[in-house]
């Protein structure tokens, strides 16, 4: 079959947050750019839609600390580009027990490595210092920190994609790609879409999200450890009298929740009288066959209504959700990402990016940055690799150790 047209120096397979930030990236540096979408444009049937993502740089590992706060000079220099903004500034809280691993593990790994304020706070301190919207369980604690955000989705995706055209990138959503070989005639790789389409170009970059694990299977017989999860995003009535105070504008900062429950949430921006608070988890599904049923009961909302009784009493009603909205997590055994290159037959001219395991998001400026460097010399800089190399899972098949409880529920589809 001929090809479709010019050969491009790059080629992304996939226009989410990371692929549209590698397009982006790439374009930047001159490259000839193609960002290909299976479906339409700024669709909501994978992970980079909706209406906020939160920025933590607290994290148990210590080597994300460093790459959330180059994200967010990033995320910076790209408002500054387009002319508007997609991320609103907030503090971040970890609250959790006291002799809680993950939550250690924050404390050590941000205060070794990184510049990040963390302030320790006993119940009495939160309470001043939040309106007294934290009720701490006895034997609680918090970590403030400065280095908090709320990203708005959708549009931050649609920016980076405007960003990348201004460079000179090609875009084309329905695109659906089934097939990257190696080209025998003129070197280099050949991409098919189900549309019959064939591109040429020198290097292929593929972030397809929750069907990371489908394309790369079919194209290369690799099986990367990557699960799809779907998961139910909870919004929250707030009672009448608190809906200021648990606002960005009145102060009240991104939260996470480290315990039997691991629960996450923003402060109330998205909807008028709503508050985001979620269990930080979901089901494994096919992403081809998702009933897109999102209920309002159920084990892992009960989880959180429980949760909220005890953390926010009296300013939140529990009893039940008022909306949903459904998202896709991508999980890798060890929760961290895979970024290298796909090897075999295809060497390093193919670069997979996947599994960010529903904390990638806010790092997409800087994975973008990687895989633009890795496509193009061949290694990202100032990033310690290691990490995230798919040969950890051929060691062992949970990937990276670690030393502190999962964070991530995996719950059977309610």
């Amino acid at each position: 079959m001929e090809a479709s047209g010019d050969c491009f120096d790059v080629i992304v397979v996939g226009a989410g947050i990371m692929g549209s930030c590698a397009a982006y990236e790439l374009a930047k540096r001159g490259c000839r750019v193609l960002l290909l979408e299976q479906f339409d444009f700024l669709h909501c049937r994978g992970s980079s839609h909706g209406e906020s993502r939160t920025i933590r740089a607290t994290y148990p590992e210590d080597y994300y600390p460093s790459m959330v706060l180059e994200s967010r000079r990033l995320w910076e220099a790209a408002q500054s580009e387009i002319g508007y903004r997609v991320v609103t500034d907030t503090s971040h809280l970890d609250i959790g027990p006291a002799d809680n691993k993950s939550l250690q593990s924050v404390l050590s790994s941000c205060n070794q490595r990184t510049s990040l304020n963390l302030r320790i706070l006993d119940p009495p301190a939160l309470a001043r210092m939040f309106s007294g919207a934290f009720r701490l369980p006895e034997g609680w604690i918090g970590i403030g920190s400065d280095a908090g955000g709320v990203i708005k989705p959708t549009k931050a995706v649609a920016m980076f994609q405007a960003l990348a055209i201004r460079r000179g990138a090609v875009l084309r959503d329905h695109a659906q790609v089934t097939e990257i070989k190696k080209n025998d005639q003129g070197g280099g790789l050949r991409v098919s879409t189900a549309a019959g389409d064939v591109f040429e170009a020198k290097k292929c970059v593929v972030t397809a999200g929750a069907w990371m694990r489908k394309l790369v299977k079919e194209v290369s017989g690799v099986d990367l450890p990557i699960e799809p999860l779907h998961t139910t995003i909870c919004y929250w009535k707030i009672k009448r009298g608190h809906e200021e105070e648990l606002s960005a504008e009145g102060g009240f900062p991104t939260f996470s929740s480290y315990g039997e429950t691991y629960v996450y949430g923003t402060p109330s921006m998205e909807f008028p009288g709503l508050i985001k608070i979620a269990l930080h988890g979901g089901h494994p599904c096919d992403p081809d066959r998702r009933d897109w049923t999102s209920s309002c009961s159920g084990v892992p909302v009960d989880a959180v209504g429980s949760w909220i009784e005890q953390v926010f009493p009296g300013r939140v009603e529990a009893d039940k959700a008022v909306m949903t909205q459904s998202c896709m997590y991508s999980m890798t055994p060890d929760g961290d990402f895979v970024i290298d290159f796909l090897g075999g037959e295809f060497g390093e001219d193919v670069v997979v990016a996947g599994g960010f395991s529903g904390h990638g998001f806010k790092m997409g400026p800087l994975v973008g940055r990687m895989l633009a460097e890795l496509a193009i010399d061949g290694e990202a800089a100032g990033v310690e690799m290691n990490h995230f190399r798919i040969r950890r899972f051929a060691e062992d098949c949970k990937g990276n150790a670690k030393e502190f409880e999962e964070q991530v529920s995996s719950h059977a589809r309610p």
